[in-house]
């Protein structure tokens, strides 16, 4: 099961998730950001080794398992960014901006 990035990081985006992956797997990083309003784990490419959780300083990264009820729909979040289109996902997911 691979973790996943919730509500917290809704306008944060502090990356220090991203210094401490090892295969890379949260997006976008600083060069990639085209203004989205929180960071995605990569399912596919996560292994769950749970070396963002502890560097997360707003505790919004969970295994997916562990993801509280109210926050579940941000595991197709993180999936959505990385299979739809940037405009697709924003239509879709955009309304959770309004959060930050």
């Amino acid at each position: 099961m691979p973790h996943v990035i919730a509500e917290p990081c809704i306008g944060t985006k502090d990356r220090s998730c991203v210094e401490v992956c090892p295969v890379e797997c949260i997006h976008p990083t600083e060069e990639e950001d085209k203004g989205e309003f929180m960071l995605f784990i990569h399912p596919e490419e996560c292994i769950d080794c749970g070396a963002c959780v502890p560097a997360c300083p707003v505790s919004a990264i969970y295994p997916e398992e562990d993801l509280p009820e109210e926050w579940q729909h941000y595991a197709e979040a993180n999936k959505d960014y990385f299979e739809l289109d940037y405009d697709a996902f924003l239509q879709k997911w955009g309304h959770l901006a309004e959060k930050a």
